[in-house]
């Protein structure tokens, strides 16, 4: 039998959440959210404690229509003291987009590009060998840097391919070094782009890349939830002593609405923040975000998105230890009613 016990673990005091929905998040709907209602629930992620914030892509309007009205969103939003803003960037125009909105004074913190570590993969999504999209990455950093963005790398289908199956973990940390050490990425993030991790690869993932010099203070954990797995995968990362964690209001997200034949079936998106958030908590871990707003936030997602999502703690609400824990003005005395 075995002898583990998780209070043996010792997991990281506080960790802090990005909150992805507004991007990662949108960027499969193929119904166009209101720009009103993107800077409302941006500004509600603020006042709930997020610390950061994935706003909107710097994508051509014609390939993610969704994304149209970036500049818009960043002129509106509210910037809270302490907060961080990030967008995705994909093309030299893009990034001169993001740079002229840092200029003009509404822009962003952090600039998130990707690569993939899959070949097959990236030519699909970006249509560039890993060798030409390192050569624009390179340029695309340069010009981050010299406009005082941070840069966010991420290495996509870091767990998995959904074309050519299990990706060489060398290959994975030689990317990542690649972002660290020629780039000058100040944070790193191993994708696991379609879902196809489980916890026990996590957890020996984890592991693996602190023995090569990655260490949690530059590392985003960022799961796709897509068999299920999203949750239990981000606990291995807690439990390896992570910080940084991703997830997405309701679980949204995934495949951009580019029509491009779908690259896996069952496409179901990120891990669901309102379930993460609760989770940690519970576990004894600081998120310094309101749970039970959290769960209005999720209510209010629904109605702007129209439909049921995936969020299981907002169909029960937080656990509650004492009666008195229950605040007026809960989930359960309001009778939110349900999207149907």
């Amino acid at each position: 039998m075995c002898d583990f016990r998780l209070s043996q673990v010792e997991l990281p005091k506080r960790v802090i959440f990005g909150e992805c929905w507004a991007r990662d998040g949108l960027q499969n709907e193929r119904t166009i959210i209101p720009t009103e209602d993107k800077i409302r629930m941006i500004n509600r992620f603020q006042a709930l404690g997020f610390k950061k914030i994935e706003v909107t892509s710097f994508a051509h309007p014609k390939y993610l229509p969704q994304f149209a009205d970036a500049e818009e969103v960043l002129k509106g939003i509210d910037r809270l003291p302490g907060v961080e803003f990030r967008a995705i960037v994909t093309t030299k125009r893009g990034m001169e987009r993001a740079i002229a909105a840092k200029e003009a004074g509404y822009g962003v913190h952090e600039i998130a590009m990707v690569l993939s570590a899959s070949e097959a993969y990236n030519l699909s999504n970006v249509r560039m060998t890993q060798k030409e999209n390192m050569v624009l990455l390179e340029e695309l950093a340069q010009m981050a840097r010299d406009s005082g963005h941070h840069i966010l790398g991420w290495v996509l289908t870091s767990f998995g391919c959904p074309i050519m199956g299990d990706v060489p973990l060398e290959q994975v940390i030689r990317l990542g070094n690649w972002w660290k050490k020629e780039l000058g990425a100040k944070y790193i993030g191993f994708g696991d782009t379609t879902g196809m991790c489980n916890p026990k690869q996590a957890a020996y993932f984890y592991e693996y890349i602190k023995d090569h010099e990655f260490t949690p203070e530059e590392v985003i954990v960022h799961f796709h939830d897509t068999r299920g797995t999203g949750v239990a995968n981000s606990l291995m990362g807690l439990m390896a002593g992570m910080i940084y964690f991703d997830g997405s209001l309701g679980a949204i997200g995934g495949q951009p609405a580019t029509g491009a034949d779908l690259y896996h079936l069952g496409y179901a998106g990120n891990t669901c923040t309102e379930d993460l958030v609760l989770m940690f908590e519970e576990m004894g871990v600081e998120t310094g975000i309101d749970i039970w707003g959290l769960c209005e936030a999720g209510f209010e997602a629904e109605r702007i998105i129209g439909r049921q999502l995936r969020a299981n703690v907002i169909r029960c609400g937080p656990v509650l230890h004492h009666p008195h824990e229950l605040p007026d003005n809960s989930l359960h005395m309001k009778g939110v009613p349900k999207v149907r």
